[in-house]
């Protein structure tokens, strides 16, 4: 019996030939070009450790970026080494990451991290992920969600910024974007959609996707009142076409 995961495999890579043989859209080459095009080549975030971008990455949810980098900038002031965490409390912990919201949530996953990690010995050490970025992406992936606390999107930051291992980070903007263009078919959860889009996009293209489509999605296709027309997807995205049918029938 054919697996549905060889399925959704042979329809990317259908999906592919058929945009560069007759010009599908929207499709992995079209995408990345027109992002690139109306909002420029993005530049990379800083290099960061896996440790320092994993935990990052958890400050960030359900905030923005200002509140990310603020909470991140008062938890190394104050503690220098990830060690000196587990030295303290989680209240003082809380405290600190304040400034990027859901402290008792997040200090509770990152403390549980600072706990669970092995160190070179395979003792704990509490200072880093030791050698997660010599890994295949498929083991990576897998040590990294085998922590508490860390789903697919916060493994494939780290695997993807930190590590330089090609994997898609899937946040709420390119889940939403995605679906509107109907690369995600309605029923895809975000953990089935990293696997899609992965296969979707050339590796190439993941890092420069990734940030111009969360740019796409905090700023015209946002989740409520949309700014289709402005829409560089605009001309290949069914929801753009469905809002202009319906606009022509008022």
């Amino acid at each position: 019996m054919t697996s549905q995961k060889a399925i959704n495999g042979l329809f990317a890579t259908l999906s592919k030939l058929l945009e560069e043989t007759f010009n599908v859209k929207p499709g992995p080459t079209y995408i990345p070009t027109r992002l690139n095009d109306w909002f420029g080549t993005p530049d990379p975030p800083p290099k960061r450790s896996p440790l320092d971008e994993l935990i990052l990455t958890i400050l960030s949810q359900n905030t923005n970026d200002r509140n990310r980098d603020r909470a991140f900038s008062a938890l190394v002031e104050r503690f220098p080494h990830w060690k000196d965490v587990l030295s303290s409390s989680r209240e003082e912990l809380e405290k600190v990451i304040s400034p990027a919201g859901l402290g008792p949530t997040k200090s509770r996953r990152i403390w549980r991290i600072l706990l669970d990690i092995p160190g070179p010995d395979g003792e704990n050490d509490g200072e880093s992920l030791g050698d997660i970025c010599h890994l295949s992406r498929e083991e990576a992936r897998e040590r990294l969600t085998s922590l508490k606390g860390v789903g697919p999107k916060t493994a494939a930051c780290v695997l993807l910024f930190s590590c330089g291992i090609p994997a898609f980070p899937v946040d709420t903007h390119i889940f939403r974007v995605c679906r509107r263009l109907g690369i995600l078919k309605p029923g895809v959860d975000r953990v089935k959609a990293h696997w899609i889009l992965e296969q979707f996009f050339y590796e190439k293209d993941y890092l420069d996707v990734h940030l111009n489509m969360i740019r796409l999605g905090r700023e015209i296709c946002r989740s409520r009142n949309p700014l289709c027309p402005g829409c560089p997807l605009g001309e290949v995205c069914p929801s753009f076409v469905d809002l202009m049918e319906k606009q022509g029938d008022r």
